[in-house]
């Protein structure tokens, strides 16, 4: 039997046998060349069809750029949308994704636009939602290297998440990457920044 909400008299936990949605569908663990230590991808069942994405990457190296984008039409059917520079270290802090991923589903494009970062979303987000990119760009994993207009694929059958970009391209692009965005070094942010982990690791911080 499940339990209801009084209010509204939907299910709110359901039996093993008759389980809200497959398991493996919402919540997926990814890798590839994208995300070498992984990436967590969160899809509504309704936003990913055939479990497959190729968007054209479109990219930022803030939250805040690219929620400006989207509210300004620059963000079409199709974009693969890049936010870097906002992981554990970058943010510092790792933050949530809330302002684009809701402009997103605002402006109709929750089931035409792929949104990937180094950062996180909550719970709430809806869409094609991948987050905690590692390594994360501010430590020169390969979302740093990504440039407006390459394909990202997404392949939620195959786990996977990759730029299709080769590997020799990727290598001659971290040779003359610069960095966006340094490390923060002063004050709590710059301790915080100095001693937490990988998402890969749980973003957790060690002395």
């Amino acid at each position: 039997m499940s339990i209801t909400d009084n209010y509204t008299s939907h299910p709110v936990l359901f039996p093993v046998n008759k389980p809200v949605a497959p398991a493996g569908k919402h919540i997926i663990i990814l890798h590839g060349n994208l995300a070498l230590d992984g990436a967590v991808a969160k899809f509504s069942g309704k936003y990913l069809t055939g479990g497959h994405f190729t968007g054209t990457a479109k990219c930022f190296n803030n939250e805040e750029d690219c929620t400006k984008a989207i509210m300004a039409g620059q963000v079409v059917s199709g974009d693969a949308m890049i936010i870097r520079y906002e992981g554990p270290k970058g943010g510092p802090g790792m933050r949530e994704m809330l302002s684009p991923s809701s402009a997103l589903i605002g402006v109709g494009l929750g089931k035409e636009v792929a949104l990937i970062t180094d950062g996180r979303f909550s719970g709430g987000s809806h869409g094609i939602m991948i987050g905690h990119v590692s390594p994360e760009a501010v430590e020169g994993g390969n979302i740093a290297l990504i440039q407006d207009g390459d394909l990202i694929e997404i392949n939620t059958e195959n786990r996977t998440l990759n730029v299709l970009v080769s590997d020799e391209e990727l290598e001659q692009r971290r040779q003359n990457w610069i960095p966006a965005k340094q490390i923060e070094t002063h004050g709590l942010l710059g301790k915080y920044a100095r001693c937490v982990q990988s998402a890969s690791v749980g973003a957790i911080t060690v002395r």
